[in-house]
């Protein structure tokens, strides 16, 4: 499975980005889909997760109303759409894909070690 993000840049706060991850190696309408992010000397975080079927998401509550994932499984792609972006959003930004398929969703946040593929990450930077 290869993963590639890409979307990240600088931005000043307020601003809004869009993260793409295309993925290929294995079926990807099967498998839930997550991003994560990691900041400067900081453990990497979850961010937002989509089920197979793009019915269900689970965003972290530090970015709910401002992040929505989504995804088009025609394309083999994830996006995260950042929005009202603030200097604490600053980091590298993952994708992933879960281990197990058609899972139905999350009822509390999903763990990292439910993602087996990871991407290379993209830096987003944003300035005050």
């Amino acid at each position: 499975v290869q993963l590639q993000a890409s979307g990240g840049g600088l931005v000043q706060a307020g601003g809004s980005l869009r993260l793409s991850c295309a993925a290929s190696g294995r079926t990807f309408s099967r498998y839930s889909m997550g991003w994560f992010r990691q900041a400067l000397g900081k453990e990497r975080e979850f961010v937002a997760a989509i089920n197979w079927s793009g019915k269900s998401t689970y965003v972290a509550d530090s970015v709910k109303g401002r992040f929505t994932i989504s995804r088009a499984n025609a394309k083999n792609t994830v996006y995260l759409q950042m929005n009202s972006l603030k200097p604490e959003d600053t980091a590298v930004y993952y994708c992933a894909q879960q281990s197990s398929d058609y899972a139905l969703g999350w009822a509390t946040s999903p763990r990292i070690d439910e993602f087996t593929y990871w991407g290379q990450g993209t830096l987003v930077t944003v300035s005050s």
